[in-house]
């Protein structure tokens, strides 16, 4: 299946000015995947080594980090010779042995010419909780995140259809209706699966989605045990809280986070901890308020009013254990959690094209599901999960602030009207 982070790997080979790279995400997202089939067809060989299955390697950094001392030990065992800039170095789970990443360090200084990249799925967690010494500076960072709308279009062999789909987004020309209405089909097919790779090969191979749960079941099964395993033992029991409730918040009509909902009483002391921590491992993310619309936004978020949003479709489905055709035909009963589901697909694929998003609130309610910063313009964003584009609230936003154009994400075609890019939800990619 073709990933995008395919190309982002191709200009990190070519530079000149390249480091060891680290690259980090949430379990399955498909970083060990995309690196060894990277290594397979950019280079001659690719020596592999994993932290988690092979626990005595950290045995070899314990003694000595640097490269000349390292390199004949670690072609040892791979059992290849590791030869400047046509092996490809891969070190997997790399945030369970610290002298492994502090070796990166050196082989930016010592052995630039090593290709050498490292994983791992708790880095964030890892190097925030222990002593870690961590190369600043010396490494190049990129965060995989689960495949976007359009990955999910190519693997089920759409490319036609995404191609059209840009096209649109770029001329603000409505899709044929047939099409349309496809993509908006495909749109709730990736709403179910999401983008977990592993997810999306099992559906386009056997569109049976009993099976797709269950590979779904077993990844949040994974994340609880990463909560035990990886964990301060007082924050275990608040960590699942927390994640359990995130999912709940989102059938709120105000979605914004609030700790009471988590238990009785429950204060931002008790949880921000176990927040932290689901934030850093990549399972979810944080969407801040801005109480002034200025560059740059950074400056202006409230610390205290936040959402958040879980960082994979599919497996949101999972665990609120929503059924295929209730989502295709968007039934009544879920008439609560609508809003929050198609919120929290548009700041996925935000997230994934690299953009921080917020939200804004004014005095009297009005409110701004995401305001992003698009070619040095501040955009707002607003999210509907049908095709009832009315938007009170972006009229009180564009009233103050004249923003150069705003974007309405829902059912709708393609169009521009009245300073308003209409695109449909299954373009928030092109974005």
């Amino acid at each position: 299946m073709y990933r995008k982070i395919m190309l982002f790997l191709k200009e990190w080979k070519e530079s000149e000015h390249r480091k060891p790279l680290i690259l980090q995400g949430a379990r399955q997202v498909g970083k060990t995947y995309s690196l060894l089939e990277f290594g397979r067809t950019n280079y001659e060989n690719v020596a592999y080594f994993n932290f988690e299955t092979n626990p005595k390697l950290s045995e070899t950094f314990a003694e000595n980090v640097s490269p000349d001392y390292l390199i004949p030990i670690l072609s040892h065992i791979a059992g290849q010779t590791i030869v400047r800039e046509k092996t490809l170095i891969v070190f997997d789970e790399v945030q369970l042995c610290e002298r492994a990443l502090t070796s990166l360090k050196y082989f930016c200084e010592d052995a630039p010419d090593y290709h050498i990249i490292a994983a791992g799925s708790l880095l964030g967690v890892a190097v925030n909780r222990t002593r870690f010494s961590f190369p600043v500076g010396k490494v190049d960072m990129k965060t995989l995140y689960p495949m976007d709308m359009e990955e999910f279009l190519l693997a089920l062999g759409e490319n036609a259809l995404a191609e059209q789909i840009k096209s649109c987004f770029q001329t603000d020309t409505p899709m044929p209706s047939a099409l349309h209405d496809a993509a908006m089909q495909l749109y709730r097919q990736y709403l179910v699966v999401g983008g977990m790779p592993e997810c999306v090969l099992q559906f386009a191979q056997t569109k049976d989605y009993i099976l797709v749960r269950h590979t779904q079941d077993t990844i949040l099964a994974g994340y609880l045990n990463d909560m035990s395993k990886y964990n301060n033992g007082n924050e275990i029991k608040k960590t699942r809280l927390a994640y359990d409730n995130i999912t709940v918040q989102l059938s709120k009509k105000n979605t914004r986070f609030q700790y009471k909902l988590i238990k009785k009483g429950g204060r931002a002391s008790e949880f921000e901890n176990a927040i932290e921590w689901l934030c850093l491992s990549g399972i979810v993310s944080q969407v801040f308020k801005v109480e002034q619309v200025k560059k740059p936004l950074e400056n202006y978020r409230d610390i205290d009013a936040f959402k958040i949003y879980v960082s994979d479709l599919g497996l949101l489905a999972a665990k609120k254990n929503l059924d295929a055709n209730d989502i295709f035909y968007m039934v009544e009963e879920m008439n609560d959690f609508k809003g929050g589901l198609a919120e929290n697909y548009v700041n996925v694929q935000l997230s994934i094209n690299g953009y921080q998003t917020y939200y804004w609130e004014s005095e009297r309610g009005a409110e701004i599901d995401f305001i992003i910063q698009r070619e040095g313009r501040l955009i707002p964003i607003e999210v509907k999960s049908a095709d009832n584009t009315k938007a009170k609230s972006l009229k009180v936003y564009m009233d103050a602030y004249k923003p150069a154009y705003a974007i309405k994400l829902s059912a709708r075609n393609f169009g521009f009207d009245d300073g308003k890019k209409t695109v449909p939800l299954y373009a928030a990619f092109c974005i």
